[in-house]
């Protein structure tokens, strides 16, 4: 929840619009007007009840309401603080762990004119934070950040492959010989579950990769279920800190020691039916637990199912050892298989103000970035610094899906870029060919050249419509012709994409030929080249009348259907509203 302050009428005003922008989300804290006992008391409340705080106060003045209230970086919520002009939105407080860094670009976001102020050193050298990287991070995360930040050597050593951002050049990934798990003389940044000792000069990213399976009989303690749990995890050498879950039987679901066991390791419960459980194959099955709960295992079973395809079985079952009496919890774990990231990010038309948020924030969670040179040349200054870009020229589309997937498979976090919507004539059809379910994969729309056209145009595409490409390099012009032809029949407004090129110059006079079959002369038709891009020039004409010379592979070519008519000089196909009719 985030909580609002606000002691002035324009500030009142601002809180309104961000409260209304984000229904749901935000709580007002009435100051009871602008003495100094409300406002206080206000602040108190938000900040004691909130997540995250927008104060439309005074820099000064919100650092003398909340320094009395601060406890520690993990527990502190982040506080935004908001000019009486708006022109800026401070994050104050909690940059990173409170996501005061965030919510100023959202609260800018909203308020129009208001640009984030944001502080933080990683943020402003364009470093991503071992902070902020989702997963939990401990050592001497301010003396390794420090060392990224000024240049320094940092080894990156990974024990577990997990997918990261772009880091410096100067964090350099050990491999072979140097590949141990020892600071040295120098700054080390390990992703691990594995459990190390730290120093002054390591940081440890732990990615949650294990799975913790547990069996107890009804009753059995909390401190017996931890206690077993920890020990399982020390003794293999393995960090509680990279438990993703605890997970179970269905019939254990409300056992209070396996849900204070979790609530102890600050981690989820998940269960499973026992017959979902008793059909995973495991080295240990029993007769007590199937008699019990309907299946051979719980520990081994919940475990490996709870880690997904592919999770290997690191700790076999172990019972728990009461002085006394028997045995009254039996645990196992699993380490989930790596998995990297493959982003298939649509850039837009060529715009800057038309590449979507999304598409932003995949550019700077990715390490490797894949593209075409052209598309690459676009956003290379929106990737942060040490991003590995696999570039290549027109015509490689299958080396690029190919080698996007490979780098996704090596555990990395890579972006597969196109213009337009990577999934409309772009990379994100042969990418997903290739990929397989050992990653995970995230398609960003993107504003495709048919919208960006239409939007030049008028309200083109007001009614049912079609895009066909003419280009005849993959696909045989006798399918294409079929499909215009279908179009053309059917009476759908069509956006003919690939519509001419120097060696292909006979394609679009044939379509417009076969939809002038079923459309009068008079249709309106509409010709972009370069929509959004330098040089971008919009006509609207008819079939007619259209010269396909004037035509090239920067054009999108629109056409009309029976009822599209020009308006003011612009396309308009009507959406068939009865309260339209006659006008």
């Amino acid at each position: 929840m985030i909580g609002l302050v606000s002691a002035t009428a324009a500030g009142r005003r601002a809180r309104d619009r961000l409260a209304a922008a984000w229904p749901g989300r935000t709580r007002v804290y009435d100051t009871g007007g602008t003495e100094p006992g409300g406002v206080r008391d206000a602040v108190a409340r938000a900040f004691a009840e909130c997540d995250r705080l927008v104060c439309f106060l005074a820099t000064g003045a919100t650092v003398r309401l909340v320094a009395p209230l601060l406890g520690d970086k993990a527990s502190d919520p982040g506080v935004v603080c908001v000019d009486e002009a708006q022109q800026y939105a401070v994050a104050l407080l909690g940059g990173h762990a409170g996501g005061a860094n965030e919510l100023a670009h959202a609260v800018a976001g909203v308020l129009p004119g208001c640009r984030p102020v944001v502080t933080t050193a990683t943020d402003a050298a364009g470093v991503p934070g071992l902070d902020t990287l989702g997963m939990p991070v401990e050592g001497a995360v301010a003396a390794v950040t420090r060392a990224v930040l000024d240049g320094e050597p940092v080894r990156l050593v990974r024990h577990v492959a997990s997918p990261l951002p772009a880091l410096p050049p100067n964090v350099a990934e050990a491999v072979g010989p140097d590949a141990g798990g020892a600071a040295g003389s120098g700054y080390l940044l390990l992703v691990s579950d594995r459990a190390v000792a730290l120093d002054d000069r390591t940081a440890v990213l732990r990615p949650p990769v294990l799975t913790v399976g547990v069996g107890a009989s009804r009753g059995a303690g909390a401190d017996e279920v931890a206690g077993l749990v920890e020990r399982a995890l020390a003794d293999a050498g393995l960090s509680p800190r990279s438990v993703a879950e605890l997970a179970t039987v269905d019939a254990k679901a409300d056992e209070p020691g396996i849900l204070e066991a979790a609530r102890r390791l600050g981690v989820p419960v998940r269960t499973y039916p026992a017959d979902e459980l008793a059909a995973v194959p495991v080295p240990h099955p029993s007769d007590a637990p199937l008699a019990a709960v309907g299946t051979p295992s719980v520990a081994e079973a919940a475990a490996l199912l709870s880690g997904g395809e592919g999770a290997e079985l690191v700790v076999p079952k172990r019972k728990s050892q009461p002085q006394g009496r028997a045995a009254m919890a039996t645990c196992a774990v699993a380490r989930r298989r790596p998995r990297g990231r493959l982003a298939v990010v649509g850039l837009g038309p060529g715009a800057r103000d038309l590449l979507t948020p999304r598409a932003r924030e995949e550019l700077r969670r990715a390490s490797v970035v894949v593209g075409l040179d052209q598309y690459v040349d676009q956003v290379r200054d929106l990737l942060r610094p040490g991003t590995r870009v696999l570039e290549s020229g027109l015509g490689a589309e299958e080396e690029r899906a190919r080698t996007a997937v490979a780098e996704a498979r090596a555990g990395r976090a890579v972006a597969l870029i196109g213009s337009g919507d990577a999934g409309v004539y772009a990379m994100a059809s042969p990418a997903l060919a290739e990929a397989p379910g050992d990653i995970d994969v995230v398609g960003v729309p993107g504003v495709t050249a048919a919208l960006a056209a239409a939007a030049l145009l008028g309200a083109p595409l007001g009614h049912d419509h079609v895009s066909i490409s003419l280009s005849d390099l993959h696909t045989p012009w006798e399918v294409i012709e079929r499909r215009v032809r279908a179009a053309a029949e059917s009476d759908l407004v069509v956006t003919f994409y690939n519509p001419r090129s120097r060696g292909r110059d006979w394609q679009l006079p044939k379509a417009l030929a076969l939809l002038a079959e079923h459309r009068a002369p008079h249709t309106p038709v509409g010709v972009v080249r370069n929509a959004s891009r330098p040089g971008e020039r919009a006509t609207v004409t008819t079939l007619g009348a259209l010269d396909p010379g004037t035509v090239d592979m920067m054009t999108v070519v629109t056409v009309g259907n029976t009822a599209t008519r020009t308006v003011a000089g612009r396309m308009v196909t009507p959406r068939g509203y009865r309260w339209q009719e006659g006008s």
